[in-house]
């Protein structure tokens, strides 16, 4: 059994290490709040525009015109570019290690990263794959701060150096859970699909469950004008998105992760104080039976 100087200083040890953890479980709290509410907001948002994208996509088709726009074009897949949303940090839990696996497991063949996040960055450099470039971003998220990253990707897609946009990021389902997902955005295949896993994320929208809209519309200053600037508006709002619920997602895993450490290190605490006391009384006892074998022996 270990003597009781090295017990104490077990304790402490661990006493220090519970306060950082709780520390950092109540501002991963705090932040995880502000996050969650910056994701649920701007759901509504994001499912409106695909709607409306879908809307014009469908007068477009009624009236006769063509609809030319290389977001639209199916192409062969050659090389796949992959966007990575991850954390600058660790210490919540398994969140990058699952995003990670689900890359290794899903990407094969010929793929061009871009990365938000070190930990993505130094995943796929160590990895071996082709980056082609990394970006960090605050916790604000603010969509000003994608615009050098989102006219990167999608020069990237228009000119051919990738054939694929695709999204690897966890998705906040709730506190206890985020997923690993990897979402294929460019080229849009099918509207009708992107807007039912829009929908299953807004449970509180009904009025935009009628996807038929009747009335006539007049596109200015011209169809074509409209088609081509909405699709671009629409990934960069799209992506924007997923960044806002990775960020919910990573403070909700840091929170329950620093919890668990925190009640892991209350255990710890326990268990040694315990065997400080067991240490301590078989101390005591030690001193009095040499005491009393002192006297008898006088």
């Amino acid at each position: 059994m270990a003597n009781l100087r090295d017990i104490r200083r077990r304790i402490k040890s661990v006493k220090n290490t519970r306060q950082i953890t709780r520390a950092m479980q109540l501002v991963s709290s705090s932040k995880m709040k502000r996050a969650q509410d910056a994701a649920v907001a701007g759901r509504p948002y994001a499912l409106l525009l695909a709607d409306l994208l879908d809307t014009v996509g469908e007068k477009l088709d009624l009236s006769g015109a063509t609809i030319s726009h290389p977001f639209f074009e199916k192409r062969e897949v050659k090389t796949r570019g992959i966007l990575i949303l991850s954390t600058d940090k660790g210490l919540c839990g398994a969140l990058n290690t699952n995003l990670f696996r689900k890359i290794v497991e899903e990407v094969k063949g010929d793929a061009k990263f871009i990365t938000v996040g070190r930990k993505a960055t130094q995943f796929i450099s160590r990895s071996g794959r082709d980056l082609i470039a990394d970006f960090t971003i605050s916790d604000k998220a603010a969509f000003s701060e994608l615009r050098a990253m989102l006219k990167l990707l999608i020069d990237a897609y228009k000119t051919g150096e990738v054939d694929t946009i695709e999204i690897a990021y966890p998705s906040f389902v709730n506190v206890l859970v985020q997923e690993p997902v990897l979402q294929s955005l460019l080229p849009i295949v099918d509207l009708r699909e992107v807007l039912d896993q829009l929908k299953k994320r807004v449970a509180d929208l009904p009025s935009l469950e009628a996807r038929s809209d009747a009335r006539e519309m007049v596109f200015e200053p011209t169809a074509e004008a409209v088609l081509d600037a909405l699709p671009d508006l629409y990934v960069k709002v799209i992506i924007h998105q997923l960044l806002l619920e990775s960020r919910a997602a990573e403070y909700c895993a840091r929170m329950v992760a620093m919890k668990a450490a925190t009640d892991n290190a209350s255990t710890l605490v326990d268990d040694l104080t315990l065997d400080y006391n067991k240490a301590r009384q078989a101390a005591i006892t030690q001193e009095i039976l040499e005491i009393a074998a002192a006297s008898a022996a006088h």
